[in-house]
């Protein structure tokens, strides 16, 4: 196994709870790559949403704790699939380089951070330390036939002085793999648009219409699926489509898969290690589609 592949892995709280199949999926895909996930010891919450509005310094000193735990395991690189949590342990990270603000910080430390990890999300280090070209070589069964809309959601790329991470208007990472498993990638041009996200509890109206406009927009251009990199994104799309069917009389039946999902199918793996019956819109009215054109190449034209 590269040494290069190997970095310490947070998984963020709703990956051990509400969105369970984006860390079976993630586990299982990198482990089919040879990619080396070694679990923080003692990991505790980042802060998620709640936390920076009340207390910076509180919300920073959350993420930092995470932080010096890998410090401690003498890694140099921390991962997560979240892109919440992704936001949270950059930020922290960021506003430490101000020396006053780290020492403020650390007095609330068991151990002090020392600034000395890179952060990353896991659809980072896929295109830029393995490569779209060492995915694509693992594809033993492409997603030939399947049309589908990368969403990025809000928060992975920007602000882009902090996340440093693909283009923050325009992100491709997702679109890449998806056309290097095979997929047909339809340009989806409201790929970085706000869902909604948190917002489902106190503003549930502002979310069945942020998120409504996304599922009619995947429509219109033909997708068959959406593929995202954000819990949140997938709940709004998935679990709440038929709420926002009822709010806006639509009849939207897309499944929204998280890109680990297909890209773990590509790659040979099972829907059970993926987590694919974890999905609220059945998988499969997307799932059917793969290998169609194929089908339709072989079969004898009607004479």
């Amino acid at each position: 196994m590269s040494g290069s592949l190997n970095y310490a892995y947070y998984p963020g709280c709703s990956g051990t709870g509400t969105s369970i199949e984006y860390d079976m999926s993630t586990r299982a895909v990198c482990s089919a790559l040879d990619i080396r996930l070694n679990d923080i010891p003692e990991w505790s919450c980042c802060g998620s949403t709640p936390a920076h509005t009340v207390d910076h310094t509180l919300s920073s000193a959350l993420s930092a704790r995470n932080l010096s735990l890998v410090e401690g395991m003498g890694l140099e690189t921390a991962i997560t699939p979240c892109p919440s949590c992704l936001t949270n342990l950059k930020t922290s990270g960021h506003r430490m380089e101000q020396e006053d603000f780290r020492e403020k910080v650390n007095k609330l430390l068991d151990k002090p951070y020392n600034g000395e990890v890179s952060t990353k999300s896991v659809l980072q280090i896929l295109v830029e330390d393995l490569g779209v070209e060492g995915i694509k070589k693992k594809v033993v069964k492409p997603l030939k036939g399947l049309k589908v809309a990368a969403y990025y959601g809000c928060i992975m790329n920007r602000p882009p002085e902090v996340m440093d991470f693909d283009d923050p208007e325009h992100p491709m990472a997702m679109d890449n793999i998806m056309k290097a498993l095979g997929a047909t990638v339809v340009p989806f041009p409201l790929k970085v648009e706000c869902c909604g996200a948190s917002f489902g509890i106190p503003r549930k109206d502002m979310v069945m219409k942020l998120s409504g406009k996304l599922l009619d927009t995947a429509e219109d251009i033909g997708a068959e699926a959406i593929v995202t990199a954000c819990p949140l994104c997938q709940m709004n799309l998935d679990l709440r489509q038929g709420q926002i069917n009822s709010a806006t009389g639509a009849s939207h039946n897309i499944p929204v898969f998280y890109f680990t999902q297909l890209m773990g199918l590509a790659l040979g793996l099972s829907e059970k290690e993926l987590g694919i019956d974890k999905l609220c819109v059945n998988p499969h009215t997307a799932l059917d589609a793969i290998g169609r054109e194929e089908d339709s190449k072989e079969k004898p034209s009607a004479k």
